[in-house]
């Protein structure tokens, strides 16, 4: 299952971040998405756990939780592609 967890704070690494998620189980990646021009972390992430049922463990268990002086956000990630027509039409080039 692939887990978004967003509201991170700019200091937290990949390394971290996949700790937080060891304790409840396998994790195939974590992920941090970086900005870049500035090669600064967004403040949200991506890890991947090959198993659901330790997958929504996590997400039950950390969803909301203070870390690095924020609650993070941990759900379930959309699959990409799948965007409101909305948003599409903001984006020009």
């Amino acid at each position: 299952m692939n887990i978004y967890v967003g509201n991170l704070s700019y200091k937290i690494k990949e390394g971290s971040l996949k700790a937080m998620f060891d304790e409840f189980g396998e994790v195939e990646s974590a992920k941090i998405i970086m900005d870049r021009f500035t090669d600064r972390s967004k403040g949200f992430g991506f890890v991947e756990m090959p198993n659901n049922s330790e997958a929504d463990q996590a997400i039950k268990s950390l969803n909301g939780k203070f870390i690095e002086g924020k609650n993070i956000k941990v759900n379930q990630a959309n699959p990409g592609g799948k965007r409101s027509k909305r948003s599409l039409r903001r984006r020009r080039f």
